[in-house]
């Protein structure tokens, strides 16, 4: 333990003084570890009530954790919940790849299907969501092959991007994504991005007031599982080191090590707004922010 401590002390201090962490994380910050012992973890998301909730997906479960009262079970089975984030009046909007499915579930654990394919064929299997300030969500839709799936192909023959008007039918927003997984707005709607893991590219695109997407543009040199931005336009990607900071001019600033062989997914929440909250593999981390998050929970 006392080897890992010093190993990742020097990691994020390293980051720190030489490629500009020292504005997102004190130097000689540790990952907190706050829960362990699943089989793979994603979906991080936080409600307004400041309580983090994240998937088991293997496990078939979506858990829920405040520091008082650690890590509770809030639905299981899930439908393979994978990525998730609530929408301003506390709905649960979640990727449940089992039946390749986009849900809303209420506080209460009611759940509604709002989408489950395109063009008369199933999704490839919805992956992670994010839902517009002005209405309506927009979601991944890779192909990675699960063994509770029976396909073996991605049914819609193509990894894009979709997006799902209040009451409306998907639209697909993307036509040449490699394998789309991560995706995060910002707060006044106009800019979605859309991290493309297997083209090692985020993209930025212009929200158009229809859903439609325009203007796509590099946002940084790397893709991600998932991705969270904060209060001053930072990306926060995931990966087999930990999180990966950029700044909004896409230059990458560090890396904040998680002592896990992958980290999924990721946000920022907490009474001010200020830690960051981390699914990595078996594990679930926190570290404290120099920074804030958005006001969404994703």
């Amino acid at each position: 333990m006392k080897s890992w401590v010093m190993g990742c002390l020097a990691s994020v201090a390293l980051c720190a003084a030489g490629a500009g962490l020292d504005d997102v994380v004190a130097p000689g910050t540790v990952a907190e570890k706050l829960a362990g012992g699943f089989a793979f973890t994603e979906g991080a998301t936080v409600n307004a009530a400041g309580e983090v909730f994240f998937v088991d997906q293997p496990n078939n479960q979506i858990l829920r954790w405040t520091r008082e009262q650690g890590v509770r079970v809030f639905m299981e089975p899930s439908g393979r919940a994978n990525g998730m984030c609530f929408m301003s009046d506390g709905t649960l909007l979640a990727c449940a790849d089992e039946k390749m499915e986009l849900r809303a579930i209420t506080p209460d654990g009611r759940v509604t299907v709002l989408a489950k394919g395109y063009g008369g064929k199933d999704f490839n299997g919805p992956n992670d969501v994010w839902p517009r300030p002005q209405g309506g969500c927009y979601f991944t839709d890779p192909f990675y092959g699960y063994p509770w799936w029976t396909h073996k192909t991605p049914p819609q023959g193509t990894r894009q991007v979709y997006f799902l008007a209040p009451g409306g039918t998907p639209r697909r927003v993307t036509e040449d994504l490699v394998q789309p997984n991560g995706i995060v707005g910002t707060t006044d709607g106009k800019t979605l991005f859309v991290a493309d893991i297997d083209a090692n590219k985020t993209w930025a695109y212009d929200i158009q007031p229809e859903g439609a997407l325009a203007g796509k543009r590099l946002a940084c040199g790397m893709g991600s599982d998932g991705m969270t931005i904060d209060a001053d336009g930072r990306f926060y990607l995931t990966g087999k080191e930990g999180v990966y900071v950029f700044d909004k001019a896409g230059v990458r600033l560090g890396v904040i090590a998680i002592p896990e062989k992958w980290s999924a997914n990721v946000c920022i929440g907490g009474p001010k707004k200020d830690t960051l909250f981390v699914t990595a593999s078996k594990g679930f981390y926190a570290v404290p922010l120099k920074v804030k998050g958005t006001m969404q929970g994703k």
